[in-house]
């Protein structure tokens, strides 16, 4: 997701049991099919899309009770079969299993940020308008532009339809990917585009700022005030919708979505400074100062965010971090939004060094951890072989309680001593 470059990415709106879906496969009489990105529809059996059709045959009866008329129902579904290779693209969400650093290095290269500039400048005008209409920074929507699409570069050529319908026929996150496969019909219902231009990623996103169909319903706009909306290829349109999002999700007008901070040696760091917002006049009183030398802001107030350890780049977060996450619930993401909108308009670049020499815990390395400190009795959350928020903050816990600096980083050396520990 340079894989960032052109990779599809989905909101995980909420957590993805590969197990469920395993048994899903099984469930549906689909565990000899090869699940690669390059498996062709033919390794899927006759009687396996057979099925699948009988699936989709199901959903008329909900499709018409959301306004659906038949012929466009029917014009939907046309040629649409079963698609193997979205069940597979469901199990890579790397947001969670790469370093950070390699993270945020890829979403915010030199090219990347280059590109992001010449766009600013040849949609100055939308991109003020959005920001008058509303108070949404220009940075942070040109983040959001850049890393879903490298600013529609690269917006997905799966069939949004058929997409759906597979994830949606395994049964994945639930009744999600069905929900949002009705609205996906509401969508060429209402007209806004044909069937055939729907198009984005394996999981159903959209358009140059990758909308799932129920938030296009919701938050997209004709900002460009034509008589549909296309944020497929408006970038006017893709603009107003993301900003539209934002401030509906409680964006609040001039209060930035974080900056990079340095901690000054021996700082009293608890656990509580990365999981509560404390004024910023409180960190000031103790010595928290903006890395890029300018002064802390006297009103509002923020949380610490520490992703790789106390040497590596600290940042103080707001409640505008958290409306970012509302986009895409990975902490990764919204620092990547926030740092390459920030560098896209002129911002300094980060101070601190990652730490690249460090060796970065396996997925198999993660849930040995995560299982260590369930036993231990700290809340982890799934045990998935991820590094997320609910870890991060099992680990500062557990630090905190062994005393020793509270970062919530998760490396080797914590691995081992939490291993160690009875």
């Amino acid at each position: 997701m340079s894989r960032i470059l052109h990779e599809r990415w989905t909101r995980p709106l909420r957590d993805v049991s590969l197990a469920a879906l395993r048994a899903s496969i099984v469930a549906l009489g689909l565990s000899g099919v090869v699940f690669s990105a390059a498996a062709a529809p033919n390794r899927v059996t006759g009687s396996q899309q057979a099925a699948f059709r009988g699936f989709v045959e199901t959903l008329w009866p909900l499709a018409a009770a959301r306004g659906v008329s038949r012929p466009t129902f029917d014009t939907a579904f046309a040629g649409v079969s079963f698609d193997a290779s979205v069940v597979a693209s469901a199990e890579s969400q790397p947001e969670f299993v790469r370093p950070i650093w390699d993270y945020v290095t890829s979403a915010v290269s030199a090219d990347r940020i280059g590109r992001g500039r010449e766009r600013a400048r040849s949609e100055r005008l939308w991109l003020a308008r959005a920001n008058d209409l509303y108070g949404v920074d220009n940075a942070v929507i040109l983040g959001v532009w850049g890393l879903e699409t490298d600013f529609g570069g690269f917006a997905g050529s799966n069939n949004i339809v058929r997409s759906l319908a597979s994830l949606a026929y395994v049964h994945f996150q639930g009744d999600y990917f069905r929900d949002e496969l009705l609205s996906a019909l509401a969508i060429l219902e209402e007209g806004d585009i044909a069937p055939s231009l729907m198009l984005g990623s394996w999981a159903g996103a959209m358009g140059q700022t990758q909308f799932m169909p129920s938030s296009y319903l919701a938050y997209a706009v004709a900002f460009q005030r034509h008589d549909r909306r296309d944020i497929w290829t408006s970038e006017a349109d893709a603009i107003g919708s993301t900003a539209n999002y934002l401030a509906k999700h409680g964006w609040t007008k001039g209060l930035r979505w974080g900056f990079e901070v340095r901690l000054p040696v021996k700082f009293p760091l608890t656990a509580a400074d990365s999981a509560l917002p404390a004024p910023f006049s409180s960190f000031a009183s103790r010595g928290v100062t903006r890395a890029d030398g300018s002064p802390l802001p006297e009103l509002g107030g923020a949380r610490l965010l520490i992703l790789a350890g106390l040497n590596a780049p600290v940042f103080l977060v707001t409640s505008n971090f958290d409306v970012i996450k509302t986009y895409n619930n990975s902490t990764a993401y919204a620092l990547s939004v926030g740092l390459l909108g920030d560098a896209v308009t002129g911002g300094p670049g980060l101070a601190a060094q990652w730490p690249t020499h460090d060796r970065a815990l396996t997925a198999a390395q993660i849930q040995r951890l995560q299982l260590k400190l369930k036993k231990l009795g700290y809340d982890v959350g799934e045990i998935d072989g991820r590094v997320g928020d609910m870890l991060r903050s099992a680990v500062s816990a557990y630090q905190e309680r062994n005393g020793l600096p509270p970062d919530g980083y998760a490396n080797q050396t914590l691995l081992s001593r939490v291993s160690a520990s009875r």
